[in-house]
């Protein structure tokens, strides 16, 4: 009999989710690393607890969107990642998750992943027809490694996959220019952002904001007849999220963006619908490579945009 479960996911399955996860990616990281690149570290404990607040907050705005996959057979599924935080208490042996979210008529797909020892047995299918289910239909989008099975199973979803460039390194300060027409982001900005997410994606983020600008540094056009918006992470050094009603604002932002970095960045989740993001890192003197596929189903790669690898 079959001893894995899955079923939707519950407040005390976070923790031993987040183990899984943090061994899942560490190891797909691993093997993905360039020979040029530093060596992979484990997530960290700031990371761990991040972690499990962001898929706390998926489990608070959409739960039925969230589902886990559990060895009731006792055996661990985890690895050693000892206690992660958060509330709660622990749920099990997860062994693998999915955790996806519908904002108004977009479906997208947050994280999902199955321990690489219990793959190759239905498990991530049956986690996938979970989710799928849950879309209902909605046109949806997600960021996506290149792992082999997982890119089979989102093809015969219906996803078509749109290759992603990113760009690394220490931004040579001599080539930034003078931005000006950009303020600091404010609550209210949010009802004009959800217009212009609609635009260019096809539905708001609604939560997602409130809860990104929480955490997050926002930076605004002031010129609302040329829209957008970047959201900034000062522990990751980086921008994690940008749309623009045109590439010269989108650039503009970016620009602010790579400002603001401190040492090493990354500007990630580059389609070639946005090669002004392309143009923008090489006159930055960032290295360009490429990573993963934006999965999309019954939708129009965005643009200008870069999407978010956990709000997409």
């Amino acid at each position: 009999m079959e001893s894995v479960q899955v079923r939707p996911a519950r407040e005390e399955d976070l923790r031993s989710a987040e183990r899984a996860s943090a061994v899942l990616f560490l190891e797909a990281d691993q093997s993905s690393r360039r020979v040029s690149e530093p060596e992979i570290q484990p997530r960290s404990d700031a990371g761990s607890k991040q972690w499990i607040e962001r898929m706390r907050f998926y489990l608070e705005a959409d739960p039925a969107g969230c589902w886990v996959a559990v060895d009731e057979s006792g055996v661990e599924g985890g690895g050693d990642g000892g206690d992660a935080g958060g509330d709660g208490g622990d749920g099990g042996n997860v062994v693998g998750f999915a955790m996806s979210q519908n904002r108004g008529g977009v479906w997208y797909l947050a994280t999902y992943g199955v321990l690489t020892r219990y793959q190759g047995r239905g498990i991530g299918r049956r986690l996938m027809d979970a989710v799928l289910a849950h879309a209902d239909g909605r046109p949806g989008l997600f960021s996506s490694s290149v792992h082999p099975g997982a890119t089979r199973r989102y093809r015969k979803a219906g996803f078509l996959l749109y290759p992603q460039m990113r760009m690394v390194g220490t931004v040579d300060r001599s080539t930034l220019p003078a931005i000006d027409g950009l303020r600091e982001g404010r609550p209210e900005d949010l009802e004009w952002m959800d217009r212009l997410d609609e635009e260019i994606r096809g539905a708001g983020h609604g939560p997602d904001h409130v809860y990104m600008l929480d955490r997050l540094r926002l930076v605004v056009s002031e010129d609302l007849r040329r829209p957008g918006y970047a959201y900034i992470d000062d522990e990751e050094n980086r921008a994690v999220l940008l749309a623009a009603a045109d590439p010269r604002t989108a650039q503009d932002l970016l620009w602010e963006a790579l400002a603001a970095s401190r040492g090493e960045t990354l500007v990630n989740c580059i389609t070639t619908a946005n090669h002004w993001a392309v143009d923008v890192g090489l006159a930055a003197r960032l290295d360009i490579g490429q990573e993963g596929y934006l999965a999309l189903r019954d939708m129009a790669e965005p643009a200008p945009y870069l999407a978010s690898g956990h709000f997409l």
